[in-house]
């Protein structure tokens, strides 16, 4: 008889393996195929279980913990630094000598200044220069010259409000006063410096095609007049076109306002001077007009003035035009 203890402690014997080759393939255990996971049924929201206590972080209080030193503000690597007004001057230049009307403009008033000049010089004689200098030829090609520069004045301004450019313009550059500024600056420098030297090659080519001792030789006034005078009035001239762009900022409209202020006070004044009251007026419009002030600076007429003061009117109108497009630049919208 044995007790449960005894029971417990006898191992049972492993039955004996057949002695033998095997019969048959070998047996493998059955494949369970793999549990699904346990899924909430989309009708039933899954049940909420709050975080246990242990896991739920406290609120600091107090005041916050200092950064880690090692960690500073961001630093470019390109390096930065402040525009000035040079830098629109280089923009506006790269803009203005890219563009085909520049070439065009400048190009037809060279060939207008110069052609037609060499031309007068030529088919004249000694004899036609005794009561004018013989700088004069070049006052017929600036009469048709200062349209070519009166509308390249217009074209540098709104030509980027045609195609919108000017949006990209002030973004680049915010202030909107430097960007006019620069326009103005390299337009008027660009003007003067080609109708300047235009008028030079003729004035020093028509001194020495009409030379001797019955050709007056001209006077250091009537040179400059001809030359820096004559090529800073049609460089007004422009500026002023640039101006009225900008407070129009349309081409056509721009550029016709422009041409009625260079022709109608030359036409105008044949119909004021035939009634006795607007005499006066007419006479007045006629003589700051745009041919009668070039004559006056080529001394076509030993009646008229030198031409400066001509000069000193177009600058302040020109001026004035200049406050108005910056003020209206500023406070209006692109």
């Amino acid at each position: 008889m044995t007790t449960p203890y005894q029971h417990q402690s006898q191992a049972p014997v492993p039955p004996q393996a057949p002695q033998g080759p095997p019969q048959g393939p070998p047996q493998t255990a059955p494949q369970m195929p793999p549990r699904a996971p346990h899924q909430t049924p989309p009708h039933q929201a899954a049940p909420h279980h709050p975080a246990p206590q242990a896991y739920q972080q406290p609120v600091p209080s107090g005041p916050p913990a200092q950064p880690y030193a090692g960690v500073g503000p961001y630093t470019s690597p390109i390096p930065v630094r402040r525009t000035h007004l040079g830098n629109a001057l280089a923009s506006e230049w790269t803009k203005i000598k890219s563009v085909r009307s520049t070439i065009w403009t400048l190009g037809v008033m060279v060939a207008l200044v110069i052609g037609i000049g060499l031309l007068v010089a030529a088919t004249t004689n000694d004899a036609d220069y005794g009561s004018v200098p013989t700088t004069l030829p070049g006052f017929f090609g600036t009469l048709l010259g200062q349209l070519c520069v009166v509308t390249l004045g217009v074209l540098v301004i709104t030509s980027e409000y045609g195609t919108g450019m000017i949006r990209t313009t002030l973004t680049a550059s915010p202030q909107r006063s430097r960007v006019l500024t620069a326009k103005a600056l390299v337009f008027f420098t660009l003007s003067f410096t080609t109708t300047t030297v235009s008028l030079a090659l003729v004035a020093y080519a028509s001194m020495g095609m009409h030379g001797g001792p019955d050709v007056p030789e001209p006077t250091g006034d009537e040179i400059l007049g001809a030359t820096v005078g004559a090529g800073l009035y049609v460089s007004l001239l422009g500026l002023l076109s640039l101006a009225v762009g900008a407070i129009l900022r349309h081409s056509a409209g721009a550029i016709t306002t422009m041409l009625g202020v260079v022709l109608l006070p030359a036409i105008l004044p044949a119909f004021l001077m035939m009634s006795d009251s607007l005499r006066d007026l007419g006479e007045k419009m006629l003589e700051y007009s745009s041919p009668q002030s070039l004559a006056s600076l080529f001394r076509l007429d030993e009646s008229l003035n030198s031409g400066w003061p001509q000069l000193s009117a177009l600058a302040v109108v020109t001026a004035g035009a200049m406050i108005a497009a910056y003020a209206l630049l500023e406070k209006r919208d692109v």
